[in-house]
């Protein structure tokens, strides 16, 4: 089986060169199993493997990218607070990228992030896999896009930033390591791991080498090729559960794998803040447009990390924030200049 590099179409959006928009990925291929040449990359086994050969080391002579990935159903509704963060550098081409996984069968409003929408987005339901699914298309849209990207992170439609882009961009890019939840031993954690039925993760996952975290992680660019390169371990993920109640394969999938794999490139705390001390129905607490203000902002970068497997001291701090109403757009972009991103 031989492969020819993916042709990209690559273009710059007016007046917001920041953004590389994809706008086709085509492959071409040898046939097998069935395949035919010339077929799209909206196929995600195709897609997940071509991205599985790029070079998990980024050029050494130009200037590390960091990659914004947006999971999302419709439209951001908090778009405009990201643009005046992208916007805070003028050496746009040079430091970033964004790409947006959303919902093809819904409809979504022209905004800052049109045209950064992914081409083989699919639909993503909780309590399944098609939210790893989603998460891994980006990583290997963001892959094979740039070789550039540096760090791969990946944010909720509720999710804010907590600082300005300079500082944002330094803390990332002055890591080696990933940030990424992994927790062992937690509340309910065998119930979780058995939610596809009592033996479906073996051999491959033992219950000892199963972890819990947050769905919102940063990932380096090796372990973002780790990633779309997996079979083994997702082959299990990837199955329905049988307990729903306890099926969160989003937050058990990467923590997992990046565990059994390369536990000391992680550190193990995510740099997206969430307040669990309420709880919805699963869902943490939504901030309230009333409640945010300069006083809520200092209170979320100053939280310290959770760091889990081992309980690591480090003073790292939170990058970002969720969850955050549509509604609170207003009050937001009133603190976004003197605040959030000063």
């Amino acid at each position: 089986m031989t492969f020819t590099a993916p042709r990209l179409a690559i273009t710059v959006a007016v007046n917001q060169p920041a953004f590389l928009v994809i706008q086709n990925y085509t492959k071409t291929l040898t046939p097998h199993r069935g395949v035919t040449s010339h077929q799209q990359l909206d196929n995600d086994e195709l897609l997940l493997r071509q991205a599985s050969k790029v070079n998990p080391k980024p050029p050494p002579k130009l200037p590390k990218k960091v990659a914004f990935m947006f999971l999302t159903t419709t439209s951001l509704p908090l778009a405009p607070l990201w643009e005046l963060f992208f916007n805070q550098t003028s050496d746009h081409n040079s430091l970033y990228n964004a790409y947006v996984h959303v919902d093809p069968t819904k409809k979504h409003k022209p905004d800052f992030f049109s045209n950064r929408i992914i081409p083989s987005s699919k639909p993503a339901y909780r309590h399944t896999p098609t939210l790893i699914s989603a998460a891994r298309r980006l990583l290997a849209h963001a892959l094979l896009d740039d070789p550039s990207n540096y760090m791969f992170i990946l944010l909720s439609p509720s999710c804010i930033p907590l600082h300005s882009f300079n500082f944002t961009y330094k803390s990332l890019t002055s890591s080696t390591k990933s940030f990424i939840e992994i927790l062992i031993n937690e509340p309910g954690w065998h119930d979780r791991w058995a939610a596809r039925g009592p033996y479906d993760m073996l051999p491959e996952v033992p219950p000892e080498e199963f972890r819990i975290g947050s769905q919102f992680w940063t990932l380096t660019r090796s372990h973002a090729r780790m990633v779309v390169s997996d079979v083994e371990i997702w082959s299990k993920f990837n199955k329905p559960c049988v307990r729903k109640e306890t099926c969160y394969p989003e937050e058990h999938y990467f923590p997992t794998l990046l565990h059994m794999r390369d536990p000391q490139g992680c550190v193990p705390a995510t740099l997206t803040h969430v307040d669990w001390s309420v709880s919805d129905h699963g869902h943490p607490r939504t901030y309230k447009p009333s409640e945010v203000g300069a006083e809520l902002i200092q209170k979320l970068r100053s939280a310290r990390l959770r760091y889990g497997d081992g309980g690591r001291t480090r003073k790292d701090s939170f990058l970002f924030a969720r969850k955050f109403s549509p509604a609170g757009i207003n009050p937001l972009m009133n603190i976004a200049r003197n605040v959030i991103l000063n």
